[in-house]
């Protein structure tokens, strides 16, 4: 029996500035296109996490799985440069990848 392969877990968290936003509507206008494409344009989930209600600042997430340590890191981090070409301002990002064993066990 071959040994199960490793699953590379990669997380993306991205705090946005937006100081010049006078409304939640346009702050929603600036920040679903930025989660939209990235949910269009490469192979990852994303939700906004965290400060929906305030209107200078949200943080968004982005995950992806791979067997491929090197292509996960590369495509997280060219997701994080999409995000910071956009027209809200990254004041912060985190990028973490977690090693899984690809082992599922017993299923039965």
């Amino acid at each position: 029996m071959s040994k199960a392969p490793l699953v590379y877990v990669g997380v993306l968290l991205i705090d946005l500035e937006t100081p010049w936003v006078s409304s939640l509507k346009e702050k929603r206008s600036l920040v679903r296109p930025i989660t939209e494409k990235l949910k269009v344009r490469y192979p990852v989930s994303v939700a906004r996490l965290a400060g929906s209600e305030a209107l200078d600042w949200e943080r968004i997430g982005v995950a992806a799985i791979s067997s491929d340590r090197v292509w996960l890191e590369r495509l997280l981090t060219k997701v994080r440069d999409v995000v910071a070409a956009g027209e809200a301002r990254v004041a912060d990002d985190r990028l973490e990848i977690e090693v899984w064993d690809g082992g599922l066990g017993a299923t039965g």
